[in-house]
């Protein structure tokens, strides 16, 4: 039986708190697969992630009691709610949507991107909730209870409060109603976008229920939420501290994609998802039985020297299949295309409004707590073009 099992790890304990990566790649070497305090596995080498994701008959995506659409889904179920997701994240999408994403990203900029910043909470965390409001066509008068629901739901997730965590799902659900009943209402005169569309969506014939749609759009945004913030904050972070990267990037805008998967690859947004076994099955040895939780640690994989040979390398010519950022297999991040657009047009403006971006002398980026991935607080100095101070010459300095 599991409750007869040695611990050994804890996620939440002080020393893997202080710096999570060091501590994933720690376990990774020393115990592959581990069974913790929380009575699930922790799972951190690549191939055994990637067997994971391949084999969703053996590692199921059905892990809670509440419909999760269509990420907690297994086949068939999953098949036709997952063909209605893959249809809002398509290349012709992609690039309707790029210059509404340009403008929030441009004001945003514009509004921080000079002297001192907390990069979270002036850049990382508005842009997040801006972006994914925008996208789903959602008022401006919901940014602040956003943001104000996105603190509540990480400060009662780190402490495992099971009540508050309840109640900030139903006040978020909430959200996602009001806008499906307000597009209802006006029927005709609804406005055009994502959320109205969702209303139409049928599957097996049927119109998708209410829980179904509240589910999907959840996911979405829940997710978009916190890891496009945790995304930013990294991705800015990195390049202040390696100002020959970041000058590549201003020189060579083309690479700003692939660069920001490799950043990301080194230290990752999303710590990890979680599967559950079908049948007894042995993983680096380890004997887990059916129905136990399996966590799949990303920021570890990601991180496998078996792989990627110094994980703190900054490298393009990598294989991008073996990065997971996105995940694998059926489950593959679905909104991984919007995903890379908003990062990837976000750091476009920032570099473009900006001589430099540097890290505070004396500070150091406070690292964000398990579950979450990235960073608290990054401390940074944004020098903007426009008030960079005339060289003798007379003209902007190069």
């Amino acid at each position: 039986m599991t409750d007869e099992l040695h611990v050994d790890w804890d996620p939440r304990s002080d020393p893997v708190q202080s710096n999570q990566i060091a501590a994933y790649d720690e376990m990774r070497s020393r115990c592959p697969v581990a069974y913790s305090r929380y009575r699930n596995w922790t799972v951190f080498r690549h191939e055994d992630v990637v067997r994971i994701l391949d084999d969703h008959h053996t590692f199921s995506n059905r892990v809670s009691a509440h419909l999760s659409v269509p990420n907690g889904m297994d086949p068939p179920e999953h098949t036709p709610f997952r063909a209605i997701n893959d249809k809002y994240f398509t290349a012709d999408r992609m690039s309707a949507f790029a210059p509404e994403c340009r403008e929030v990203a441009r004001q945003l900029v514009a509004g921080s991107a000079d002297g001192q910043i907390e990069v979270m909470s002036a850049l990382a965390e508005p842009f997040a909730n801006h972006i994914q409001c925008r996208f789903m066509g959602w008022p401006e008068r919901l940014h602040e209870p956003l943001q104000q629901w996105t603190h509540k739901n990480r400060a009662a997730t780190r402490a495992l409060d099971r009540e508050a965590m309840s109640a900030i799902a139903v006040e978020f659900d909430s959200y996602i109603r009001e806008q499906l009943d307000e597009r209802r209402t006006v029927e005709a005169g609804a406005p055009t976008d994502v959320t109205s569309e969702l209303l139409s969506e049928r599957v097996d014939g049927r119109p998708l229920s209410d829980t179904e749609l509240v589910s999907l759009i959840r996911n979405w945004t829940v997710g978009e939420l916190s890891t496009i913030a945790s995304c930013v904050g990294i991705l800015v972070s990195f390049l202040a501290a390696h100002p020959e990267i970041q000058h590549r990037l201003r020189t060579e805008p083309d690479l700003i994609g692939p660069a920001s998967d490799e950043i990301l690859r080194m230290h990752a947004p999303l710590v990890a998802n979680r599967r559950r076994t079908t049948r007894e099955v042995t993983v680096a040895g380890r004997r887990i039985p059916a129905g136990e939780r399996v966590m799949v640690l990303w920021a570890s994989a990601n991180r496998d020297e078996t792989i990627f040979g110094n994980p703190d390398e900054f490298r393009l010519d990598r294989d991008p299949a073996d990065n997971l950022l996105y995940g694998r297999g059926i489950h593959n991040c679905p909104g991984a295309p919007l995903a890379r657009l908003e990062l990837t047009i976000f750091l476009e403006e920032l570099l473009a409004a900006t001589d430099s971006v540097e890290p505070v002398t004396g500070t150091e980026p406070a690292y964000a707590a398990y579950p979450a991935g990235g960073f608290e607080a990054v401390p940074a100095v944004a020098v903007s073009r426009s008030s960079r101070p005339p060289n003798r010459s007379g003209g902007a300095e190069d």
